[in-house]
């Protein structure tokens, strides 16, 4: 078989072809009385090993090498090329996420095609302080990167940078919401964390339903976190789970301020004295009473007051003694707070 025809079924140029006969890779057995190369069927079953083994990756020396000498052992050599497989790969991949984040951006200039490149590598940095101001000196008419930008808050350890993320993510408004819903979703309690972190920074109907979602979580941090953010959206639906903060004495006197500022509609009002009231019931250690009744200092209204008026004869001397001070206060003591409404009915 000539070489042309050899090419053609094979699919191998007759420039390489002469390429391995020239590395004595795969030689013609014969020549033709005219001189052109010859190949018998030995010779083709060679060229086709020779294709197969290049399929992996092989070099031209290590083909011949695998071909012709019986101890070459392929097991470290296959296992080096699987592991330059994978790096390449890992590569290559780095490099399609980065392009798809800036084709996500609908860039129309090159420079915004730039900016974002830059931004991108720079959230690859190892410095927190570059992470931070690369962020924070972005134009705000350039397109952000969402995706970007979760991946990278949802793996922030910096408080710094992960503000300045924060920042930038509620700038993009909701779009960064459905990734943010995925990561709540994750087995990793921290991840959860960070995501509700993050959308407690968006200000949107979308993000308080996430934040809503969150109440629910295993984890009793994400469901602080949730809570409070709710709360300071005025979101009633946080009350449960602010009233266990205080009955846990975990961040108790936020959780206190925010229940008063959300009591502050008549509806809301008997919502928040009977979850209390209901914790008052359930609790009997004296900390933990003391806490809830500190927190109906925070509760305008008569109904407050009428469960005040009940602990003052509390078995227990110091939320007795608690009760009737806060009724006994010309201003009930409440905190400063803005949202407190200059006609709430004093005590």
């Amino acid at each position: 078989m000539l070489i042309g025809e050899v090419s053609q079924r094979s699919g191998v140029s007759a420039r390489m072809l002469r390429h391995y006969d020239k590395l004595g890779l795969v030689r013609p057995t014969g020549r033709t009385s005219g001189g052109y190369r010859e190949y018998v069927d030995d010779d083709i079953r060679r060229l086709f090993h020779v294709e197969s083994l290049r399929t992996l990756g092989l070099s031209l020396d290590e083909t011949r090498r695998a071909l012709d000498d019986p101890d070459f052992a392929p097991a470290e050599l296959v296992g080096n090329l699987a592991r330059h497989t994978r790096a390449r790969i890992a590569s290559e991949q780095e490099l399609l996420t980065r392009l798809e984040h800036v084709d996500a951006t609908a860039p129309t200039r090159w420079d915004d095609v730039l900016r974002i490149v830059h931004l991108l590598r720079a959230l690859e940095s190892g410095s927190g302080s570059l992470r931070q101001q690369a962020l924070l000196s972005q134009d705000p008419s350039t397109s952000l990167p969402v995706d970007a930008l979760v991946e990278a808050v949802l793996a922030e350890d910096d408080p710094n940078v992960a503000g300045a993320l924060h920042w930038s993510l509620a700038r993009a408004g909701g779009r960064g919401l459905p990734a943010l819903a995925a990561a709540m979703e994750s087995d990793a309690a921290e991840v959860r964390r960070r995501a509700v972190e993050a959308t407690t920074a968006v200000r949107t109907a979308d993000a308080t339903a996430l934040l809503r979602r969150a109440l629910t979580d295993d984890d009793p941090t994400v469901r602080t976190r949730a809570a409070l953010a709710l709360g300071d959206r005025g979101d009633t639906g946080a009350v449960p789970t602010l009233v266990e903060l205080v009955v846990a004495g975990h961040r108790d006197v936020e959780a206190a301020e925010l229940l008063g500022a959300l009591s502050e509609t008549a509806s809301s009002t008997c919502d928040v004295v009977g979850a209390l009231q209901d914790a008052l019931a359930a609790a009997h250690d004296a900390p933990t009473r003391l806490r809830l009744t500190q927190a109906l200092a925070e509760i305008p209204g008569a109904a407050a007051r009428e469960v005040l008026t009940r602990l003052t004869a509390d078995d227990d001397r110091t939320v007795a003694g608690t009760a009737s001070a806060i009724l006994g206060r010309t201003n009930p003591g409440r905190r400063s707070r803005s949202r407190v409404r200059e006609d709430a009915d004093p005590w």
